[in-house]
C-alpha cells in the first residue's frame, strides 16, 4: 500500500458533509466544530445532541436519506451511518465527484484517516496507523501527552510572537535561523516553565 501524505488541511469556511448522526456520527461532527467549517449533516435519525447544535446554528441538520446530489460542491465527506449500502454508495458517489471521504471504521473506503491528535493550543501532534490499529495510536497519543504537557500551549504561542519580532528585526538571515532554532530548544521550554512558575507565585 502506498505511504500516506501527512498533511494538516483548513477547513474554515469549507463545506463538509457527515452523513449519520448517531453517538459516532455526534463524535465526529464535535471533532469538526472547531475547525470552522461549514457542516451540513444528512441522516435519517439525529441524537439530541445533534439537533441541539443544529437548533444553535452550529451545523445544518436535515433528517431524511441521503442524495447523491448532497455532495456537490461538497470538499470534504465524512460517514457514519450503521448500513454498508449507504456507506459505499455514499463512497462511490464521492469518488465520482472528487470529494475526499471517509468512511468510519472502513479503511478501504477512507481517502484520509482520523489521527489520534495531541493538542495543546496551537501545536498539534498527530498519530495514525492508517487504519490498521488506532488502539495503537491512542496508546501513543497518551505517552505523547504526559511527555508534551499543558506548558507547550502557552510556549507556542510566546515562540509565534518572538519569531515574528525576529523576522522584523535588521538581523541578518542567519543570525535569525540560528536565534529561532535556540528559541525552540528545549532548554528554552524549561526556562519558560520557570519563568511561569514564579509568575504565579507573585
Amino acid at each position: 500500500m502506498p505511504r500516506l501524505f501527512p498533511i494538516f488541511v483548513k477547513l474554515d469556511k469549507q463545506p463538509v458533509l457527515v452523513v449519520g448522526a448517531g453517538k459516532v456520527g455526534e463524535q465526529k461532527i464535535r471533532g469538526l466544530l472547531d475547525t470552522a467549517a461549514r457542516i451540513r449533516v444528512i441522516a435519517l435519525q439525529a441524537t439530541l445532541a445533534v439537533r441541539e447544535l443544529a437548533e444553535a446554528g452550529e451545523i445544518t441538520l436535515e433528517e431524511r436519506a441521503f442524495s447523491p446530489t448532497d455532495l456537490d460542491g461538497i470538499f470534504l465527506a465524512v460517514v457514519a451511518t450503521g448500513s454498508r449500502g449507504v456507506n459505499e454508495t455514499v463512497f462511490t458517489e464521492a469518488r465520482r465527484r472528487g470529494v475526499l471521504c471517509n468512511v468510519v471504521d472502513v479503511p478501504e473506503q477512507c481517502d484520509f484517516f482520523y489521527p489520534a491528535v495531541v493538542q495543546r493550543g496551537d501545536l498539534q501532534i498527530a498519530v495514525s496507523t492508517g487504519g490498521q490499529s488506532p488502539s495503537l495510536a491512542q496508546k501513543l497519543r497518551q505517552q505523547l501527552e504526559r511527555r508534551f504537557g499543558p506548558g507547550y500551549e502557552e510556549w507556542v504561542a510566546r515562540l509565534g510572537e518572538t519569531r515574528r519580532e525576529v523576522l522584523e528585526s535588521s538581523l541578518t538571515p542567519e543570525r535569525k535561523r540560528r536565534l529561532l532554532l535556540s528559541l525552540a530548544g528545549r532548554e528554552a521550554f524549561e526556562a519558560e516553565l520557570v519563568l511561569a512558575a514564579k509568575e504565579q507565585t507573585l
